[in-house]
Formats: C-alpha cells, sequence, structure tokens
C-alpha cells in the first residue's frame, strides 16, 4: 500500500518579465460583446512595460481582447492601446499590452522608469 504525501510547496507563477510599479490612473475600457460594445472604467493598481493591472465596474473574461485608454503621468494626452485580459479575480483584472507602437512602448518605458526612480 502506498500513501501519496501532498506537496507541501504550493505552485508558483513563473516571474514576470518586466517588474510592475504601483501606479493609480484612471482606465476606460471598451470589450465588443454579442454585437454590441460594452465600455467599462475603473482604477489602475500597478503597471510594467508588458501590461497593467485594476479594477473595473464590472467584469471581463481571460482572453478577451479590449481596447484601452490610459493617462500616463506627463503624457500629453490619452494613450489608446490594445490589451489581451490575462486574468480576473472578482473586478481586479490584469491586462497584457498588445500591439504597441514604438511610440506607446517608449511612453510606457519612460513611465516604469520614472515609476522605479520615485521620480
Amino acid at each position: 500500500m502506498s500513501s501519496s504525501v501532498p506537496d507541501p510547496k504550493p505552485p508558483t507563477n513563473p516571474p514576470r518579465r518586466y517588474p510592475r510599479y504601483p501606479l493609480d490612473i484612471r482606465l476606460s475600457v471598451n470589450v465588443f460583446r454579442e454585437g454590441k460594445t460594452v465600455s467599462l472604467w475603473g482604477r489602475s493598481n500597478e503597471m510594467g512595460q508588458d501590461g497593467i493591472g485594476g479594477t473595473l465596474t464590472g467584469e471581463l473574461e481571460p482572453g478577451e481582447v479590449v481596447s484601452m485608454e490610459i493617462s500616463l503621468p506627463l503624457a500629453p494626452y490619452p494613450m489608446k492601446i490594445r490589451a489581451l485580459v490575462r486574468y480576473r479575480d472578482g473586478l481586479r483584472h490584469g491586462f497584457e499590452f498588445l500591439a504597441m507602437s514604438p511610440e506607446q512602448h517608449e511612453a510606457i518605458q519612460r513611465v516604469c522608469e520614472m515609476l522605479a526612480t520615485g521620480t
């Protein structure tokens, strides 16, 4: 008779490609569902070079592609970017940025560098 002993270590998520930094900005998110556009808004809680996390006024499903508008610090106007919903925990969501232009990538990188130095 063999007994199986559960692994005492919980599963761990793979490390992130880029660090996340605390950031509180307004998020505006649109998703196309069932022939209509659903609009949600909320606040971010963290951002990295490849994505952003935040709490929204409604639920999105992992795998959905959204159009997002974010107002980055020091940016002269809001940035519109497409993102993939990577996870959802209640109204909290994680997004991975998709197909960024070089200008968008540079603006996000600049903000992350600013957040990393605390300036």
